[in-house]
């Protein structure tokens, strides 16, 4: 898209410098680039009078010779940028270029600023306290208004302040200037803490474990089971900064509904005469006591505050069960999800429900557990959970079978020494993005150079995600003693004993994420090109790239580098704006003020819920450490057939599927549907209410559903929501 004058890429200069190198500020070396220099006195000429005429670009191509000639006779060897810029500047002021010399310098100091400004612990808590919503919106699932909170997002400004000091210098500019984004840097590296896991629950439950002072024994009912889990997850949410799942927690729990079903069926015996009604009693009692387990697990989640101020990020995996204890708690968590919490009947935004549809079990009439289906159905169309696995095509995609740890991140397949395949007690150790709309913008339509710079950024991306894993190695068990001494992470190591053994020989993975492939396409094929063969090529090449440099990284390094389709919940917003601050009002990439998600279909059209699948289907296979599709819906509660017919469809097409569709209500008037977007939140329809209080406003914000009358959402989060159009009418 370039700029609407003769560009750099256009120009030829009277010397050539190929044999000197710029050293950046962050200690790297780089060809010296004479087009760099060109492209920055056009822009800062253009900023000054909004255009750019012949004379003054020929001017500009005289002030960068001079500079270049003065350059080559002073260095042959090394210039440090600063000299470069030095250089600029001092020619800008012989020219008498005095206006030009003057937008320069104040865009380079501006940026001196804006470096010092990001780790200024001073400076960012004045934006916290002034209520900055990219400081206190940055996470949907925190309420800035109460002190933990506060005090976490304190925490966090001192936490990045001195994480970016600790980063490789390069690592720590590419982020800053918004090249990659270092996931989490309010936790880490400050602190060696990782992602998000599957918590190996089973070892826990039936081993026993501890946590605090309290030595906690084997359940002896689903109810202590229920209990203890949820003590779990909030010690593990308080030990790592990500998401955590429950894997197949029916199949988990039902060993221990059976011995509550056990002790009513001895009950049945000592009381009740008709020994034909002993075994009806005992499951209707069990019945009972899994729905009261289950219901208690929703409303202990839901009002669980870890200690860094937010709800437990936490999935449950289920469906795949067929015994009567386990379908009577799949059963339970669909209808207690469907019935909602409290008095008025709110939809939970924890746990994240993931059902999972397999071929035999529950797929179709005829299958043991399609009533189960039916029900999970009706349970998406009234509370957009469950999302659904795909079993078959999840274990193609992936290597085995097993919830995300998050709300998309995957393991991959793996087995241990004794050729055990392991999912539970595995772990993520943390993400890095590549902004891949910015190579896109900086190498103006030419995919050669588009193809060099992101080599470039992906250097530094693999630079930081090595540190991320060495970072987390140097982590003691004593630190986080319910991930590595008492079983969530399944082995159990001693006091002294390395982290490292649960994450090397890839039993730990560590992300490659990516952001905006629609952006990438739009700039190189325009806003249309979905339906243009030769661009959607051109995307599937970036995600193999990405792939195979993944994987050679993980074969050089002994931990599984997997591709990540980024969330991007703030980082949506926080790319789109770096780059319209850099670029300027772009079409189609910057003028909408948020990316695109990984692969996904540009939300602001209307493809069939079918022609979207068939699109996304492809780039999978190259990002299976983490992805998920979603189809937007209008209301679907009398129309449950229509969503169960895109499940169907999707099934040996995609691993993971979600569900959007309208279920706001509003208790002041009744009305439920769909809430009008306003210009930062919802409001009802049909009365204008905006009273969180009073209106229970519900939308996927990423991979999980967030509240946004509640916990507001970052500027571009909440403009890509508004933008999305329904997929069926």
């Amino acid at each position: 898209m370039g700029f609407a004058y003769e560009t750099e890429e256009d120009v030829t200069f009277d010397t050539s410098l190929d044999n000197i190198k710029v050293v950046k500020r962050d200690g790297r070396l780089v060809d010296f680039d004479e087009k760099k220099i060109y492209g920055a006195l056009l822009k800062a000429e253009e900023s000054i009078h909004g255009e750019i005429n012949p004379l003054t670009q020929a001017q500009i191509q005289h002030i960068t010779n001079l500079v270049l000639t003065e350059i080559k006779e002073r260095f042959t060897k090394d210039i440090k940028i600063y000299e470069v810029q030095n250089i600029v500047e001092h020619t800008l002021l012989d020219e008498q270029a005095y206006d030009l010399a003057k937008e320069y310098i104040n865009y380079r100091t501006q940026r001196d600023f804006e470096r010092s400004k990001a780790t200024d612990i001073n400076f960012t808590i004045g934006k916290l306290l002034n209520k900055d919503q990219t400081v206190v919106n940055e996470n949907a699932n925190k309420d800035s208004d109460v002190f933990n909170t506060q005090r976490d997002l304190t925490a966090g400004i001192v936490g990045k302040s001195i994480g970016l000091k600790m980063l490789p210098p390069h690592v720590a500019n590419a982020h800053q200037k918004g090249d990659i984004h270092y996931h989490d840097l309010d936790y880490h590296p400050y602190t060696p803490m990782t992602n998000c896991c599957l918590i190996d629950f089973y070892s826990m439950l039936n081993n026993g474990f501890k946590i605090g002072n309290a030595d906690v024994e084997s359940p002896k009912s689903i109810q202590t089971a229920t209990a203890q889990i949820s003590q779990i997850i909030a010690n593990v949410a308080s030990s790592q900064y990500g998401g955590c799942s429950a894997d197949r927690i029916d199949e988990l729990l039902a060993p221990f509904a059976r011995k509550n079903y056990e002790k009513h069926l001895a009950d049945a015996k000592n009381w009740i005469e008709d020994e034909a009604q002993h075994d009806a009693y005992a499951k209707a009692k069990t019945s009972k006591d899994i729905y009261d387990a289950m219901q208690s697990l929703e409303y202990e989640i839901n009002t669980l505050f870890t200690s860094n101020g937010q709800t437990p990020f936490t999935s449950l995996g289920f469906g795949l069960g067929t015994d009567w204890f386990e379908r009577e708690i799949q059963k339970s968590i669909l209808q207690i999800r469907i019935k909602g919490l409290g008095q008025e009947h709110r939809t939970a935004i924890f746990p994240k429900l993931i059902f999972s549809i397999k071929e035999g079990v529950n797929r179709q009439p005829g299958d043991p557990n399609y009533d189960i289906k039916q029900l999970a159905v009706e349970c998406a169309t009234k509370r957009m959970y469950p999302d659904i696995l795909n079993y078959d095509k999840l274990v193609e995609l992936t290597g085995s079978f097993k919830a995300p740890m998050g709300c998309r991140s995957f393991l991959q397949g793996w087995k241990d020494e004794n050729g055990q395949e392991v999912n539970s007690g595995r772990m993520n150790l943390g993400v890095v993005t590549l902004n891949l709309p910015r190579i896109a913008l900086e190498s103006e339509g030419d995919k050669d150079k588009f193809w060099q710079l992101f080599e470039e950024r992906l250097t530094i991306a693999k630079d930081a995600l090595v540190f991320r894993v060495n970072r987390c190695k140097e982590a003691t068990p004593e630190n986080a003693p319910i991930l590595y001494m008492y079983g969530a992470f399944g082995k159990r190591l001693k006091r002294g004993e390395s982290v490292d053994e649960l994450f090397k020989g890839k039993r730990a993975t560590v992300s490659l994420g990516y952001i905006g492939l629609y952006e990438v396409a739009t700039e190189f094929y325009g806003g249309e090109w979905e339906h243009n063969p030769e661009a959607k090529e051109f995307t599937l090449d970036i995600m193999r790239s990405l792939k195979a440099h993944a994987d050679d990284w993980g074969n050089e390094y002994g931990y599984h580098f997997s591709v990540y389709s980024t969330p991007s919940e703030s980082l949506t917003d926080r790319f789109c704006r770096l780059d319209r601050e850099k670029f300027g009002v772009v079409p189609d990439i910057t003028d909408k003020d948020y990316y695109t998600n990984s692969f996904h279909y540009d939300v602001r059209k209307n493809p069939t819920p079918f022609e979207k699948l068939d699109f996304e289907k492809d780039y999978p296979q190259y990002c299976s450490g983490g992805f998920i599709h979603y189809c937007e819906y209008p209301v679907l509660q009398q129309n449950p057939k229509a969503l169960e017919a895109v499940w169907d469809y999707s099934y040996d097409k995609i691993g993971y599927l979600g569900t959007n569709t309208p279920i706001d209500h509003c208790y002041a008037c009744g009305f439920e549907g769909d809430f009008e977007p306003t210009e930062r939140g919802f409001k009802c329809p049909q009365c204008g209410n905006t009273d969180p209080k009073t209106c229970d406003v519900v939308k996927r914000t990423c991979g999980y559903l967030g509240n946004p009358q509640a916990r507001p959402m970052v500027h571009g989060r909440h403009k890509e929501i508004s933008s999305r159009v329904k997929h069926m009418k």
